[in-house]
This record gives C-alpha cells, sequence and structure tokens, in this order.
C-alpha cells in the first residue's frame, strides 16, 4: 500500500463515519501567541474545545501538516539519528467536537488499523492513564473498560501523566490519552522479548502510531484544571510511522514518504543510501526531512530571515546545508534540486507546493548561495582561530569563540569540534554550553511574558462578533478579562460580546480608542484601548490601566455643583446604601488592579469607540495596498504575490515576490498606475459571505499560507482590476486615498522585495518636506537655475579637494617615514621601533607601520598617535618575535591599551588598538620598548 492509498483510506474511513473532511492549517500559527508553528494537529481546532468558536461540523478527519522545532515540543536534534522522529510531519486525526467520546474513538481506531491496515493485532499495545493525585484526576477506568474485551489486560499499559495526559502547552485545553503502539521488529525478537516491556522505551521499532485524546479540562494559568464546556476527543496518528508498520519497513526513512527523496540525494552525492548511523546516511536523513518542513514552510508564505519564524526556517535549511557541505561532499547548492521531487509527490494533497514550485526553489537556491559562502568564510575564520589558538600556546578553542562560530557563521559546535580535532586541538565545551545558556536566558527574559486566567463576566459566546464594517461604535458588555505582565509593564485583555475595533491581522494593525463602562445607563469609568488583537478567534481589547478613569454621579461637597465629570486618576468609587456613589482619590497615575477590576464587575454594559480618524488612515493605506499589488503585477509580471504586509495610519508596507530590484523607471510607472487609479475614484465593491469556489471563479487574489473558510470577503476596486479575498478595512472609494508617493525600495529576504509608502495625509506631508528642503537648498545654493548641476559640482569639486588633501597627508607620512628609520635599533637580533607619531588618520599610523615593514628586516615596532583627541596603537611583531618567543601582536596591543583606557586586536604579526585617555600613551610606549627589548 502506498503513501498516498494510506492517507486517502484514513480520509476516506472517517468520511464514512460522518466526518467532514477538511484541510490542513498552513504551517505558521495564525493568531495564536503561544504558538510560532502549528505543531499538532488540534493547533487550528483549539478554540473550538475552550468553546469560543463554532466548529465547521461536530465530527471532522484531515491530515495536518506539523512542524516541531521550538517551545515545549522540539525533534530537531533527533532528526536523522532516529528513525522515525522528523521536524515537519503530517498528523492524521479525527475530532469530535461535543460529539462522541471514548467508546467511538477507540472502536473506530481499532476497525480501522486491523480491518482496513490490516495491522497484525498481536502486535498492538494499548495504553491508559493511571490518574494523577496532585491534578485530582482519577485511574482512567472508562477506557480500560473498553480496551480489555478487545486487547485483553496484558495488552494494556498503565501510563504516568508525561506518557499519558496529553497537554498542548503550558495552559489549555488537555486531558487523558490513550495511546496505541505496534511492534515491528522481528519475530525472533519478540520472542525473546514481549513488546509491551518497550513500550515508551525509545526503541525505534516499539513506537506509538495513535494518540487518542479524550479533551476533558482546560489547564489554567495557576496550575488548576477545569472541566471543558464539553468533552471532546482528538487524535493524531503519525503519517510516517504509519507508512513504516503498514509497508514493513524498519524505518520511516525507508517508506515511499522519504525514498524519491533520497534516490534524487543519491544520484546528486553520488553515495548510496545504507540505512545505517554511518555520518552520510545521517546526512541523508537530515537533507530528506529538512527539505520538506522548508519547502512547506516558503509555499505557506514564510521566508528565511533573522527572526522569529523565518530564523527558524534559516536554522533548519542551514543545517541540512551543513550535513551536505560536511558528509556528502555536496559543495554547490543541492536542496534546490530535491523541490520539484517533493512537489509533485505532494501535488495531491498539499497543493500549495506545487503551484509555488518555482518561487520555492528559487528562494531556497539563494539561500544555499549565500551560506555556502557564510560556510567559506567561517571555515576561513576557523583556520585563523586555529592558528591563534595555538600560538598562544591553548589546547583548546575557547567556548566563546565555538559559540561566536555557531551564531555568527552557523558552525554548530560538533562541526568545530570536528576541524579542531583534525588540527590536534580540542573545543572548550563547558564555556560553549555557558555561552549558549547564557543566550538563551536573555532570549527567554526579551520574550518574557504572563497572562492570568480569564475571569467570566457573562456567558461564553462565539468569539467577539465584529460590526466594524459598518459601525464605529457599538454598546455592547464584557465577556471576560485577564490580566498581563510584559515588556510593556501590567495591561489588561478584554473580550467584549460584539466590537467595532478590528483586530490585527492580515498585515493590518489593531485599531485603538476608548470603552465606556456604563451602569445603569451611566458612565462609571473610561478605558483606554491601546491595540487590538486576535487570539485564535477572540478578539481581544488590549487596555492600560495607567490610563484609565473612573467617574461619579455624586455631587462632591467640596467641590459644589461639580458632577458628571473625569476626576484624577486612581479615582476610587464608593456605592452607598441608598445608591448613590462617591468619589474619592489618591495622588498617582491610573487605576489601581482591583479599582480597574471592580470597575469591570460594576459596568452592566460598554460603549465601544474607535479612533475614527486613525482607522480612515488606516483604510487608505489598505486599499492602496490592493491597487499597489495589482499594479505591481502589471509592470512586474504575474509572478508577483503578496508575502507580507503592513498597514498602519502612519505608512504602508508591502513584501513581495521578485528576484531583482525594482528599477526607479518600474517604480514611477507603478506609482503612476497607482495614483491613475485613485484619480478614477473607483467606488469599493465588497461582497460578503461569498463561497469560496465563487470568489476563486471571480478571480480573487488569494494569499499563500492563509486559511480560507468556506466563505470569504471580496474586496473589489473595479473587477478588471484589483479583485482579492480581505477581512480588512477600506475606504468607501478610491478618491479617499488622496495621493501615492513611494518612500523606499528594497530586498526583505532572498525572492522577497518590500516597498513602503504613504498616502493621503502622510504623502501629502512628505511632499511638503521635499519641497522645503528643496526650497532650501536653492536658498544655500544662491538660487541657481540648476539645483542638481549646481550640488553635482560641488561634489566634483570636494573630490578634487579631497584627492589634493590625501596626497598632502600621504606626503607627510612618507616624511615621518624616512625620519624613524634613522630612529631603528638592533635588540637580541631583532630590528626595534618605539615612537610616538603625528599622523592624520588610523588608516595612516596602519599605513606607516606596513611601509616601516617593508623596508626595514626583521622589525619588530610600536607605534602611538593622539588622533584628534583619541590614542591609538599600533602594533607589528617578525617571525622570530612570534615563533621563538611565542609573543602575539593581538595579546601585545591588548596588553598596552590597557594605559589608554581601550582594547583591540588583530592577528599575531600585526594589531591595533583604540582608547579614550590620551594621557597615557608615554606609558604604552614605555611598555612595549620593555617587552620587544
Amino acid at each position: 500500500m502506498t503513501s498516498s492509498e494510506i492517507r486517502r483510506h484514513f480520509l476516506d474511513f472517517f468520511q464514512s463515519k460522518q466526518h467532514l473532511i477538511v484541510a490542513s492549517a498552513p504551517l505558521v500559527a495564525k493568531n495564536d501567541p503561544t504558538l510560532m508553528f502549528n505543531n499538532s494537529g488540534m493547533a487550528q481546532f483549539k478554540d473550538f474545545f475552550l468553546g469560543n468558536g463554532t466548529p465547521p461540523a461536530k465530527r471532522v478527519a484531515d491530515t495536518q501538516k506539523c512542524l516541531r522545532v521550538s517551545g515545549k515540543h522540539n525533534d530537531l536534534e533527533d532528526v536523522g539519528f532516529d528513525t522515525y522522529h522528523h521536524t515537519m510531519f503530517e498528523m492524521l486525526g479525527n475530532w469530535s467536537f461535543g460529539d462522541y467520546f471514548k467508546k467511538e474513538a477507540i472502536h473506530w481506531a481499532w476497525e480501522l488499523l486491523t480491518e482496513v491496515y490490516q495491522l497484525p493485532k498481536d502486535r498492538l499495545y494499548v495504553s491508559v492513564f493511571q490518574g494523577d493525585d496532585k491534578d485530582n484526576v482519577p485511574f482512567d477506568q472508562e477506557a480500560f473498560d473498553l480496551w480489555e474485551p478487545i486487547v485483553g489486560k496484558d495488552r494494556i499499559i498503565y501510563g504516568n501523566k508525561k506518557d499519558n495526559f496529553w497537554e498542548m502547552g503550558d495552559t489549555g485545553p488537555c486531558g487523558p490519552c490513550s495511546e496505541i503502539h505496534v511492534d515491528l521488529r522481528s519475530a525472533e525478537e519478540v520472542a525473546q522479548q514481549p513488546g509491551k516491556e518497550l513500550v515508551n522505551a525509545d526503541h525505534p521499532q516499539v513506537v506509538e502510531i495513535w494518540n487518542l485524546v479524550f479533551m476533558q479540562f482546560n489547564r489554567k494559568a495557576d496550575g488548576s484544571l477545569e472541566p471543558l464546556p464539553a468533552r471532546h476527543v482528538d487524535t493524531g496518528m503519525g503519517f510516517e510511522r504509519l507508512c513504516m508498520a503498514i509497508q514493513g519497513k524498519k524505518s520511516n526513512y525507508d517508506t515511499d514518504v522519504f525514498s524519491g527523496t533520497i534516490n534524487v540525494i543519491e544520484e546528486l552525492s553520488g553515495k548510496p543510501y545504507g540505512g545505517t548511523m554511518d555520518k552520510s546516511d545521517v546526512a541523508m536523513r537530515v537533507i530528506a526531512d529538512h527539505i520538506r518542513a522548508v519547502s512547506f514552510a516558503i509555499a505557506d508564505g514564510l521566508v528565511p530571515s533573522n527572526s522569529k519564524a523565518g530564523y527558524v526556517i534559516r536554522r533548519i535549511l542551514r543545517r541540512a546545508i551543513r550535513y551536505g557541505y560536511s558528509y556528502l561532499n555536496l559543495t554547490e547548492p543541492f536542496m534546490t534540486k530535491l523541490v520539484p521531487t517533493l512537489a509533485l509527490q505532494f501535488a495531491e494533497v498539499f497543493p500549495e507546493l506545487n503551484a509555488q514550485r518555482d518561487f520555492v526553489a528559487t528562494v531556497i537556491r539563494e539561500e544555499e548561495i549565500a551560506f555556502l559562502r557564510t560556510l567559506g568564510t567561517g571555515l576561513g575564520r576557523l583556520d585563523q582561530i586555529v592558528t591563534d589558538t595555538k600560538a598562544a600556546g591553548n589546547a583548546s578553542i575557547a567556548g566563546e569563540t565555538v559559540f561566536e562560530l555557531n551564531d555568527t557563521f552557523g558552525f554548530p559546535a560538533d562541526l568545530t569540534a570536528l576541524i579542531a580535532r583534525e588540527k590536534g586541538l580540542g573545543i572548550d565545551e563547558d564555556g560553549f554550553q555557558k555561552a549558549l545558556q547564557e543566550q538563551k536566558t536573555r532570549s527567554r527574559k526579551d520574550a518574557a511574558s504572563s497572562a492570568g486566567d480569564w475571569i467570566e463576566l457573562a456567558d461564553a459566546t462565539a468569539g467577539s462578533r465584529f460590526v466594524g464594517y459598518d459601525q464605529t461604535e457599538s454598546e455592547t458588555r464584557i465577556v471576560k478579562y485577564r490580566k498581563v505582565q510584559n515588556k510593556q509593564g501590567v495591561q489588561y485583555q478584554v473580550v467584549l460580546a460584539e466590537t467595532p475595533f478590528y483586530a490585527e491581522s492580515g498585515g493590518q494593525i489593531g485599531d485603538t480608542g476608548t470603552l465606556t463602562l456604563l451602569d445603569a445607563g451611566k458612565p462609571v469609568g473610561r478605558l483606554l484601548v491601546v491595540d487590538t488583537k486576535k487570539e485564535n478567534d477572540l478578539t481581544i481589547h488590549v487596555i492600560d490601566p495607567t490610563q484609565a478613569v473612573g467617574y461619579t454621579s455624586t455631587v462632591m461637597a467640596n467641590e459644589p455643583g461639580k458632577a458628571w465629570g473625569v476626576f484624577p486618576p486612581k479615582s476610587i468609587i464608593t456605592t452607598l446604601s441608598n445608591g448613590d456613589k462617591v468619589v474619592s482619590w489618591p495622588s498617582g497615575d491610573g487605576l489601581e488592579a482591583d479599582q480597574l477590576e471592580d470597575l469591570f464587575k460594576q459596568s452592566d454594559a460598554v460603549r465601544a469607540k474607535i479612533d475614527t480618524i486613525r482607522r480612515a488612515q488606516i483604510a487608505a493605506n489598505h486599499s492602496a495596498t490592493h491597487l499597489l499589488h495589482s499594479a505591481l503585477r502589471d509592470v512586474l509580471g504575474t509572478h508577483v504575490a503578496q508575502k507580507g504586509s503592513y498597514v498602519g495610519p502612519d505608512a504602508l508596507r508591502f513584501d513581495f515576490s521578485h528576484f531583482s530590484k525594482v528599477t526607479d523607471e518600474q517604480l514611477a510607472e507603478v506609482e503612476r498606475i497607482v495614483n491613475e487609479k485613485i484619480r478614477e475614484d473607483i467606488p469599493l465593491d465588497e461582497q460578503r459571505n461569498v463561497p469560496i469556489a465563487q470568489a476563486k471563479e471571480m478571480g480573487a487574489t488569494a494569499l499563500f499560507g492563509e486559511k480560507y473558510g468556506d466563505f470569504v470577503r471580496v474586496i473589489t476596486f473595479d473587477p478588471s482590476y484589483s479583485v482579492e479575498l480581505c477581512g480588512g478595512t477600506h475606504v468607501n472609494r478610491t478618491g479617499h486615498i488622496g495621493l501615492f508617493k513611494f518612500t523606499g525600495e528594497g530586498s526583505v529576504s532572498t525572492g522577497v522585495r518590500r516597498i513602503e509608502a504613504k498616502t493621503a495625509l502622510g504623502a501629502e506631508t512628505l511632499v511638503n518636506e521635499q519641497m522645503a528642503i528643496v526650497s532650501e537648498l536653492k536658498e544655500v545654493l544662491k538660487a541657481p537655475k540648476d539645483v542638481v548641476k549646481a550640488v553635482q559640482d560641488l561634489l566634483t569639486e570636494r573630490s578634487a579637494l579631497q584627492k589634493q588633501i590625501e596626497a598632502l597627508q600621504n606626503e607627510k607620512v612618507q616624511q615621518i617615514k624616512n625620519g624613524l628609520l634613522d630612529k631603528v635599533t638592533q635588540s637580541n637580533g631583532h630590528a626595534v621601533l618605539v615612537e610616538r607619531v603625528d599622523v592624520p588618520s588610523a588608516d595612516a599610523l596602519k599605513q606607516l607601520a606596513y611601509d616601516l615593514k617593508a623596508k626595514v628586516d626583521n622589525l619588530a615596532l610600536v607605534l602611538g598617535a593622539d588622533i584628534n583627541g583619541k590614542p591609538q596603537l599600533a602594533v607589528m611583531l617578525p617571525d622570530s618575535l612570534i615563533q621563538d618567543r611565542k609573543l602575539n601582536a593581538g595579546q601585545v596591543v591588548k596588553e598596552l591599551a590597557k594605559n589608554i583606557k581601550g582594547g583591540g586586536g588583530g592577528q599575531p604579526f600585526f594589531a591595533t588598538a583604540g582608547g579614550s585617555d590620551s594621557s597615557g600613551l608615554d606609558a604604552a610606549l614605555a611598555q612595549g620598548k620593555e617587552l620587544l627589548a
């Protein structure tokens, strides 16, 4: 049975059990701050388990692309060294949202494995949760009673919390699970030791293939468990392991999931794959695995970069390149050549890769070229490090240096150790681990954020109903809130039953505005919304408590006649027995946490109002990106596809696929087209709840990496020009954009360009600023007829004067050199020169040292100079001092630089240093003279 048939049988089986078959979510997690990548099948359904959203059906099945390379679930370092771990993998799953539970899940799993796939029953084992006293969760008697008549007591294993209680993360949906394991060993091995003893013991042929999770709880921030609103089933079966079991292989990499890719690697490297632990075989497994992860991530809209998810993808790609470079002698781009095979293999189930295979292959190729160049540079750097380490008499390369090679050049510690060992050196492993741990600690601190549990004030709804397309304010109610501690300090997050606030999504930033808390129709407080974000299907209003204000309706005794006003920060509102409210306040800013939470609980309604001026500016920029996208396709070609955007009130940024710089002429043409469309004053045609198939027939542009539902929103500015799927806010007519002006164009990453621009008031301000600059230039240049020519003439004159200065400076240096030659002395077989000199620059000091070296054999020198108030030192050593006395110019200059309160370094024969205290120059030179004697 082929892997395609295995996948098809799974989906057909659950379709016959009345499950809706849904598409995989993209690899990159969207709108979930707890995840960087979708790392399990249940990730896209998380809100359904929590009761925050409505699933498309009560029974669902799918195959989900998953990536486990960061956070709690991280399999990266295991890949290649065993037979069953992967970075990207497929998770086959069936789901019940408050419908069936353990009985059906268990019986259907057994039916599929033994009757459809015909796995031998005597090779299957199951596990059940043994319970946990700390969480007060009992033994899963129900699951045990369901399994016993199917497999018998002898094939049931009791699992602890680590093995049989599934949790997505530190918080969120969780519950006991029942795993199914298969024993793939030979009959002889089975006879020697029962498979039951090897379950969960990391045996490569006794592996878990299916996990049936019974979602019953929500793990809260304080660690406690609370029952979910309804009980759910969440199952996940590793597709690659299933194929290994059904196809009778001993390794996932021996199945047809990977064999096609490995065959290409064999051809490229000229080496056969033997499935062993030899380095060449490990390298082939690493490459075959990593190319899947990288290719699908790029197809889903992510490009390699130096930050966040993009950095993870770059790291995976570079890990594969390193293995090919080091162990398969693949010194030219090779990963890109694997993409066509992969794209065709998955064309039916994941067509997004095949649709973009040329773009994906090109991005990977450019990344390979860049990294192979970096590897070459790194090897050169490592050679110098080896030389310096030996010259210093050390037996190991410093841990900080090993870390620098890893962090800067992508050299893993084991590769550095391998090369060092070939050169007769070791590495300081402890020092490396210390530096690595310090970096991780810094990263954790930078990303530190903690959220309290939600406090519910009303029945949970299916997220916040968004009314912001039609309304800028709305009277609603608080559903729940929670306190959050992050880099911004203490904030509150509030969920409303309905909201006009647009949550950050699709490149458009979130709205800001105010929430006025009402009690019996009267305001009791005003909250400032500083941001609006989306968390799964929830719209989160971020509140700054330092700018929250309390109100009162009672006339103050010390301020007769004052009522219904904003009172000073940290106002305390007290309700009297007769219902009147009295206000008092201490000094300070904002409301204390308990005061703010009292206001949340006191209010029975909320008036939510967005900042309409800011929204209008955002809408102008967002509509401009649609016009820009179409103009780019007209001018550059239909290969242009959106790869990211930023839409704010201040500016817009648009990332798109293109492999060369956009010329000034092309930019001018794009800008002309966009402004032409603005002047046409095209009306907005907004269509909501359009069936996805109908939208595609309309020619609507969709973004790769976005998961669209059955019904979508279509934004059209002239059906023949711009039709896009979009959830953002827009102007009613293109004329409201006013004006469009480019402010920049450049490269973001391989194959992706970025255009920055301004519209409306921002564009008007930009033009006015540029005109003011031109006017000022004319005034400074005495009102020339041609400003450009006048500036060019000045630059030409400046260049000529600069050359004259350089010639005079060189002449001066040569005079200094000739004078210094008379001061050279001899000491212990080598020439010595230690002098303070008057040179115009650090470059001149360096040139002087080299010129002297060329004139004097076996010269050891120390030169000092005060250059514009900054002390500089230069040290030059002959080979005799380096070899016989083990001196190193870099070490010498560092020691001398202490006198001038500075530091420096360089090569063993030449090094320089700078400092901040010129008064120490004479002492540095005296120390240098003593050292070289």
